[in-house]
């Protein structure tokens, strides 16, 4: 066989090899294309349009920033250091919780040689698991902390006020947390990690626990809202417009149920996001204390400082704030503490 006989051969298998490699380079492709589409229903939860419910109790704003100025100007500073504040920051929630029908009761403990507070109120019924929402209701340093975190204790007043009128069909209970913030954050003095190894030491069963860390600043210009991972720009939205529900990778199944449920219960924008612990912020409130205890929570939060850029400034004051879609947040919360509890 001489060469002019062996070229055509040549190019056929010249021509078959890359074909093969264009098949192979299009199921990688694919692949990638698939993992990445995974990876962002994982992260997003994407879900299709849901109708909003007409039956949500409203959430009367007026009285949101009531008590987010008692707390922000009245009882002002609320920080570690000012415990005397922090007492009658106590007696205004157990009496304000009283009022609407909450079974109330302290959970105390010596810290530097003062006694802290959590003030807890329980509703619906003694006995079963339980559902738990919280917030903190100390203030990092001698700001007012309006949204960081009066806007999270004035949420967890009007819930318990909807709770009083409409008691739930399982065990909801209702926690007020001290020491939050710094220098307890991440202790075991958290008032959030003493009241998650309570339940723990009781052998207490948790549904679910819903931490309310900043509800109440909102924006609607481009560009207003910021994240901690560059690649989350092009996955989330850049105006600070919509409430996010918060959870680690052992939590996506309870984020889309609250997700799901706070999307029924009003028309704001609902974002949710799952992520490891590593990416800043994900763990960055109490609901850390009970994913560590071993119960599952969720953080429901404006995105604190990658919005609002007030946050742990003396600019954090009550006047910032929409009270307006705040009350839209916690009607979302009632919603899905209703579904919780079936």
């Amino acid at each position: 066989m001489n060469q002019r006989e062996l070229k055509p051969r040549l190019v056929l298998v010249s021509r078959k090899t890359v074909v093969h490699w264009l098949r192979i380079l299009g199921v990688a492709l694919g692949v990638v294309v698939a993992l990445i589409l995974s990876g962002w229903i994982t992260v997003t939860q994407p879900l299709w349009p849901i109708k909003v419910k007409s039956d949500t109790p409203k959430v009367d704003g007026i009285a949101l920033e009531k008590h987010v100025r008692m707390l922000a100007e009245t009882f002002r500073p609320r920080d570690c250091g000012h415990a005397d504040n922090l007492d009658q920051t106590a007696a205004y929630l157990s009496e304000q919780l009283r009022n609407v029908g909450g079974r109330i009761s302290e959970q105390t403990f010596v810290v530097d040689g003062i006694t802290r507070r959590n003030v807890i109120a329980r509703f619906g019924p003694e006995e079963g698991s339980r559902i738990v929402v919280g917030a903190h209701y100390d203030a990092c340093g001698p700001f007012p902390a309006a949204d960081d975190n009066a806007s999270g204790v004035a949420g967890l007043l009007e819930l318990a006020r909807l709770l009083g009128q409409h008691p739930p069909i399982a065990p909801v209970e209702i926690v007020a947390f001290t020491l939050e913030e710094p220098p307890f954050f991440r202790t075991g003095n958290m008032g959030s990690a003493r009241h998650a190894a309570l339940l723990k030491a009781n052998h207490i069963q948790v549904r679910a626990m819903l931490s309310l860390e900043m509800i109440g600043y909102f924006s609607d210009q481009e560009n207003s809202q910021t994240y901690p991972v560059r690649v989350m720009d092009a996955v989330y939205p850049s105006k600070g417009n919509y409430i996010s529900v918060v959870g680690d990778m052992n939590s996506i199944r309870l984020v889309r149920r609250v997700k799901t449920s706070m999307r029924q219960a009003t028309t704001l924008p609902v974002v949710s996001c799952n992520a490891p612990r590593s990416v800043p912020g994900i763990d960055f409130s109490d609901h850390y204390q009970y994913w560590d205890a071993g119960f599952p929570a969720v953080m429901i939060t404006d995105t604190a400082d990658n919005r609002n850029f007030a946050y742990h400034t003396a600019g954090d004051t009550a006047d910032r704030l929409d009270y307006g879609r705040m009350a839209q947040v916690v009607q979302g919360v009632y919603e899905a503490v209703t579904e919780l509890s079936r």
